[in-house]
């Protein structure tokens, strides 16, 4: 681990750490690809079926894969080498984007490869969630973590704003969802090499014996502090009730009546929804009253998604019916 240069802002000292930028790259790209990706294939079911059902069944199949293995995965980022994990995720992403590509390159009218390629995403999330956060205590020392952890925060918004946005201009340019997978598999192959340069600082931890009790550790530390039950809680419902954002495509094609052209400012509104929070709790704020700050958030939250929900008061569906002709009712 290479020593901060001391001409570097205070701000950006944990970027003097080179793996650490390498690691903030490779993460931008992947979440840019798998958000860009996410856009294509919901679209792309929507056009084969026309059924909102099989859009909910897309989120089922990538979300189950989490609940099934998130045990396994939160223990295997614990014993195993954490960067040779994360290689191993990004080139898989990289993978499924291509089977992706394959699919729509045959024009494929069935949705079954779709979701098959989709529960392996599915799995290589599950893992890849909690290696990527474990592995960012080990491209800076201690004294600068706080710093890593604010702009990693930061990277990771700006790419889950972009990456609907992008698939969505690129879908509806390309008029189809294959230049979406195409630039995905080439954003994980950039994504890939990169953490392939990174270079983490080996330290000593032991290894436990794998049982019920160790497996259920993470399970029993929650349940004690209240605290984190609570905010974990808390994030559980508002990710369920924020999965509405699935039938965006319904929304955009059959009332905004814009085609994708319409869904990725959809998608960029709902991402702008949640990037309010990581902004909102920087360090500076957090400080300021961090808690009152979290009811804020929830609360503007249920009013954005309310008005979402009465798209008769929205601007953008008034005028997207006036061009369609259709009026009002």
């Amino acid at each position: 681990m290479a020593a901060p240069q001391t001409s570097i802002a205070p701000g950006r000292v944990a970027f003097t750490y080179p793996s650490f930028g390498f690691y903030q790259l490779a993460r931008f790209c992947i979440v840019l690809a798998t958000e860009m990706q996410s856009v294509a294939v919901g679209w792309q079911v929507y056009e084969i079926t026309k059924r909102p059902l099989d859009l909910g069944l897309v989120g089922l199949a990538q979300f189950l894969p989490g609940v099934l293995l998130f045990l396994v995965s939160g223990h295997v980022a614990d014993r195993y080498d954490r960067r040779k994990l994360v290689l191993a995720c990004y080139a898989a992403f990289g993978g499924c984007s291509a089977l992706l590509l394959f699919a729509a390159l045959r024009h494929t009218r069935s949705v079954y490869p779709i979701y098959g390629v989709v529960i392996l995403i599915g799995i290589v999330r599950a893992f890849n969630a909690p290696v990527s956060r474990a592995l960012l205590p080990q491209l800076v020392p201690e004294q600068h973590f706080p710093n890593a952890v604010a702009w990693a925060s930061s990277v990771f918004q700006t790419a889950t704003i972009l990456g609907p946005s992008a698939g969505g201009v690129v879908y509806a340019i390309a008029r189809g969802p294959s230049a979406v997978y195409g630039l995905a598999a080439v954003a994980a192959t950039v994504a890939t090499f990169c953490a392939f340069q990174i270079k983490v600082e080996s330290k000593a931890r032991s290894r436990e014996p794998l049982n019920t009790s160790n497996v259920l550790a993470g399970l029993h530390y929650i349940w004690r502090k209240k605290i984190i039950l609570g905010a974990i809680s808390l994030d559980l419902f508002a990710v369920l009730l924020g999965g509405a954002v699935a039938l965006l495509p319904v929304y955009a094609r059959e009332i905004l009546m814009t085609g994708p052209w319409g869904l990725h400012p959809a998608e960029r509104a709902g991402n702008w929804r949640g990037d309010d929070g990581r902004v909102l709790g920087s360090p500076a704020v957090a400080r300021a009253g961090g808690s009152e700050d979290v009811v804020v958030r929830g609360r503007v939250w249920c009013v954005h998604d309310f008005v979402w929900g009465f798209p008769q008061f929205d601007p953008f569906t008034d005028r997207a019916r006036a061009r369609g002709g259709c009026g009002h009712g």
